[in-house]
Parts: structure tokens; sequence; C-alpha cells
């Protein structure tokens, strides 16, 4: 097969139809194989239906239907499970990626050997209460993974090489860092191409200013891991240890001082200075941190099942 389609959806019943003909038209115009595979993240109105309604009139159309709303990374890590292409093509399914852009990416990672092509929405049609905190998570978001010629590392529409998504693990709301994981994970060929952005038709866009700041939060969770995720006594241990040493250190020195103090005939006890609590504290806090490093380590020499969610329904999709 030459091409899957991977749609991650929620609540998007007005533009299903509309999405699978023009989807339909450029793979029989460019006489593709394919799959399109709609993922219904926990749907509240009829788009399961209209899924099911496509795929008795395209046998190509699949589908899968969770049990509530978990987020567009569980649905793109089971959607990456299921293809069965050679390419990997996500896009969303509210109409603002065009599918007409599908041959030139297909072709940018069959003849061009990119492992992975991410469309940039050079033109947006978004409001500035969206473009504009994009615009600033890109930039930290290209500072911190390294990838440097990714403009915007959200757009919907990406394609891949199978190998890719079939060796990346998508979860919680990593899918912002899909190119930054294929990075990690050694396939670091990684493409741009302009798309063309278009303005919303049905519905309202999902995006909350809660996505911005989590969006951060991930990146850095991201970072953290690919640096020590396998080695977190590293960093928990280190600066716990020091910490220690240096609270332990000044007490030490406190204590010589009393001594030296009693001698000379001044009397009083050694708690009665607030540095002794703080280098006390000092050292707690260490001896936490290196625990912390310890339990870090033991933890991440076991496989935690992140990514087990509640499917309802397939559609032609082998279990």
């Amino acid at each position: 097969m030459d091409i899957s389609v991977v749609i991650p959806l929620y609540n998007e019943e007005e533009s299903l139809r509309e999405l699978h003909d023009w989807i339909q038209r450029v793979m029989t115009e460019h006489n593709f194989t394919y799959e399109i595979i709609f993922v219904n993240d926990g749907s509240t109105d009829g788009s399961w239906n209209v899924i099911e309604e496509l795929s008795k009139k395209n046998p190509c159309v699949k589908g899968i239907k969770f049990r509530r709303n978990y987020g567009k990374s569980p649905a793109l890590y089971c959607g990456f499970k299921a293809a069965q292409g050679n390419v990997v093509i996500t896009m969303d399914a509210d109409l603002q990626d065009s599918p007409d852009e599908i041959p030139e990416l297909y072709r940018m990672i069959t003849e061009e050997g990119y492992d992975l092509v991410s469309g940039w929405k050079k033109k947006r049609y978004d409001p500035l209460s969206k473009t504009i905190p994009t615009k600033l998570f890109n930039a930290t978001a290209r500072k911190i993974s390294g990838v440097h010629n990714l403009h915007d590392f959200n757009c919907g529409l990406k394609a891949y090489r199978s190998e890719v998504v079939k060796n990346i693990e998508v979860y919680g709301e990593m899918h912002r860092y899909i190119p930054y994981l294929a990075k990690n994970a050694g396939f670091d060929k990684i493409g741009e191409k302009v798309v063309h952005h278009q303005a919303r038709k049905y519905g309202h866009s999902k995006f909350g200013i809660n996505r911005f700041f989590n969006g951060y939060l991930d990146l850095l969770t991201l970072w953290f891991l690919s640096h020590y995720g396998k080695k977190p006594m590293h960093v928990f241990g280190f600066l716990g240890s020091i910490m220690f040493f240096i609270s332990f250190l000044a007490l030490l020195i406190m204590g010589i001082e009393k001594v030296v103090d009693l001698s000379n005939g001044v009397y009083g006890p050694l708690a009665d200075s607030a540095w002794f609590f703080i280098f006390l504290t000092g050292m707690l806090m260490g001896l936490q941190l290196f625990l912390a490093g310890f339990l870090g380590d033991l933890i991440s020499r076991t496989s935690p099942q992140r990514n087990d969610y509640q499917i309802e329904k397939l559609l032609r999709i082998e279990k």
C-alpha cells in the first residue's frame, strides 16, 4: 500500500464527507493505493455514524472509536499502530489542511529520501490569539529540540516514512514534538514544505490557552527525558550529592567554630543560628534528591503501559 492517511477527530461531523471525497479524488487522480484511518476521539456528535457510512461506500475507509476523549496524541498513536502504508500522512479533520498537498509530500518521502516532512502554514487564517502564541512556541521548540529547520512544529499535516511511526511512542500531548521524537530515534532527515492553510469552514477551533502552556511543559519534559530519561540518577543523584555535601560541610564548619567558642568561654546552643536550620534543610533536600534519582532509575527499568486506551469499536482494522 502506498499511503495511509491518519485523521484524528473530535466532533467534526460536518466536514468528514467533504474531506473524504477530497482525499478520494486526489488518490484516484494519482493512482495511489491507500487507506483512510479516521480515529474518533470520543466525539459526542454523529462523527462515528458518518465514518461508518463512508466505510460502506469506500472500503479504503477504516475507523477507530475511543470510548471517551483522550486527546490527539493517543489518537495518532493508535492510528500509527494500525497504518499499513509505506508513507503515513496525518492531517486534521477540519478541512484546514489540504489533501492536494499529499502527492508532493509523498514524493518528498519516496524520492528525496526524507524520513519526515512537516507542513508549514506560512500564511495562516487563525486569530491572533492563536498565531502569536504559536510563533513563540515554535521559536522555543526550535531552540530546545535542535530541529532548526522547522517553522511549524504543531502543523497537523505531516508525512512520515512508515518506519518512523512504528518506532516512536506518542503519548500524553507529545504530538507537537513528533519531529523531536523522530530525531531522538535516529530519523534525522527531516524536511519542511510550505502548505496551504484554509480558513475553518465548519465548527470552531479546539485551541485553548491551556494548550499553549501545556506545550511548554511537554517540551521541557521531552527535553529532560531525551537527555536523562534512562539515567535519572545522573541528574538527581548529582544535584542531591552536591547539595548534601555543601550543607554537611557548612554544618561541620559551624560545629568547629562552636567548639572554638566554647574553648574561649562563649556559650550558647548551636541551634540559635538560623544558618543551622538552613544547612540542615539543605542536607535533607540533598538526600531527597538522591533518593528521587535512585527511585527514578528503578522505575525507568520497567516498561509502563502509557498507551493503554479503551477502544469501543474497530472498523476494517485487524486487532
